[in-house]
């Protein structure tokens, strides 16, 4: 009794030492990162045609698309399921710990003839049937590493998909501040037109009275017409940003969504080193790449798992008899019944250095893994120096743009006022116009770019900032 109970009491303190090995990775890891392997949105995605999605009732804002796309987007569901399959995988291997039930029956009809005839076969064939509990005792930490190694992908995966979540808000800003830049500059060239018609308007009535040439309502003419086909353009870029717009929601291109928001600056006061710090704790692929570092450790402790015997301990139970019951019968009948249990070691003393070489191999793939997690770091700081420098950069061109639009809109008016009073040209008046639209659409980029580089380092320091509209 107690050589069956012993191989369960060392899968348990195996189990136990699973839990306190598995506790202990995370305790370090945890003083690492704050927590950046929780999903942002944890209520589940289902599998759905995505075409049919309704359009969100009412104005949609930055913040209401970012959770849109966080709830629909197949890509995300995709990475959903990827991170649901290695939670059944680590509790699969965590299976391995427990005794294995095996069940075996098996019917055999056997015609003999022999001269003289001394035992002839049951006339209704062999029948066994048997039963065999097995139950591993030591595998060379095989069963350790697995689980651990599982427990890993399974935290990997999870950080995954909140990195995929973070990358996709990325993606929603951009492709949101995209629209609004180009529905701002839709507007700003539909402006330019309505002034073009006015002048020429004006021209062609001073023309009629002989105040002024032909050539003048001639160039304001073509004006218009370039203006025309420049707001055709643009109205396009205003549609397709739309459709890419709606398209990272998870929903049709040709939905009708009425999206809402201006391209208001927000003031951004971290420092680089706050930066930085923010990063290195939040990131979710700093997470991923410590844990591969862990992940490829646990695949060389598989390797060196053959350096060890291999333990099972196991207890069977089988019967044999002539009708499929396994019950006696007849002359020829018989029944018999037989119980074991054991315990086997097997053990690889030598393989021609495949083992060792295999341990080596796994070894040097730590290194890679490390070495990549430390690439990793330093582009991180690259990253964040360079997307802090872009929004200081905007921040600048935002304060010179508004001035040029100030003065561009000034000079426009003068140039206006000096054609009516018939002291300035029609092409002063157009050169102006000219000025005053490329000044707008200068202050739009500037404000875009700004709105979309704060965008880039949120995403770059591992920050969830839905809404680049509130401080």
């Amino acid at each position: 009794m107690l050589l069956a109970m012993l191989p369960f009491c060392l899968c348990f303190s195996a189990a136990d030492s699973v839990k306190a090995a598995e506790s202990g990775k995370k305790s370090n890891v945890a003083r690492k990162f704050s927590a950046p392997d929780k999903p942002v949105y944890a209520t589940g995605r289902s599998l759905r045609n995505h075409m049919d999605n309704k359009p969100p009732q009412g104005p949609v804002g930055m913040a209401r698309a970012v959770e849109t796309a966080l709830a629909n987007n197949p890509s995300l569901g995709a990475q959903e399921a990827q991170s649901k399959s290695s939670v059944d995988a680590r509790k699969s291997s965590r299976g391995a710990f427990g005794p294995k039930l095996g069940m075996t029956y098996s019917a055999v009809k056997q015609e003999r003839k022999s001269s003289p005839a001394t035992s002839r076969p049951p006339e209704l064939g062999t029948y066994s049937w048997g039963v065999e509990i097995s139950q591993p005792v030591f595998q060379g930490f095989r069963l350790l590493a697995n689980y651990q190694k599982a427990s890993l992908q399974e935290d990997s995966d999870r950080a995954s998909l909140k990195n995929a979540e973070l990358a996709m808000t990325g993606d929603v800003q951009t492709g949101f501040l995209d629209y609004l830049r180009a529905r701002e500059n839709a507007r700003s060239e539909a402006d330019s037109l309505a002034r073009l018609r006015d002048q020429l308007k004006i021209t062609r009535a001073f023309y009629d009275v002989g105040l002024r040439p032909k050539l003048d309502v001639l160039q304001a003419e073509v004006d218009v017409s370039q203006a025309e086909s420049v707001l055709v353009q643009v109205e396009n870029n205003r549609d397709t940003a739309l459709a890419r717009l709606n398209t990272l929601l998870g929903l049709p291109a040709t939905a009708n969504v009425e999206y809402v928001g201006a391209l208001e600056h927000v003031p951004f006061s971290l420092s680089l080193e706050q930066c930085l710090k923010i990063a290195y704790e939040q990131r979710p692929d700093l997470y991923i790449a410590a844990k591969a570092v862990e992940i490829a450790r646990k695949d060389q402790k598989l390797a060196q798992s053959d350096y060890y015997p291999q333990i099972e301990a196991y207890y069977n139970i089988n019967q044999r008899g002539n009708t499929p019951d396994l019950q006696r019968m007849g002359n020829n009948g018989s029944h018999q019944a037989t119980w074991e249990v054991g315990a086997m070691a097997t053990w690889n003393v030598f393989q021609w250095g495949v083992t060792y070489y295999d341990d080596k191999r796994a070894g040097w793939l730590v290194t890679r893994m490390r070495q990549e997690e430390e690439n990793l770091r330093l582009n991180v700081g690259y990253e964040i120096k360079s997307r802090l420098l872009a929004v200081r950069e905007a921040e600048k061109r935002i304060n010179f743009a508004s001035k040029g639009v100030t003065q561009a809109r000034e000079a426009y008016d003068a140039a206006l006022a000096r054609y009516q009073e018939q002291v300035g040209t029609n092409f002063d008046v157009l050169d102006a116009s000219a000025n005053l639209t490329r000044a707008q659409a200068e202050l739009t980029g500037a404000r875009a770019d700004y709105l979309t580089a704060l965008a880039q380092i949120y995403v770059a320091m591992g920050e969830f900032h839905p809404d680049l509209l509130k401080p």
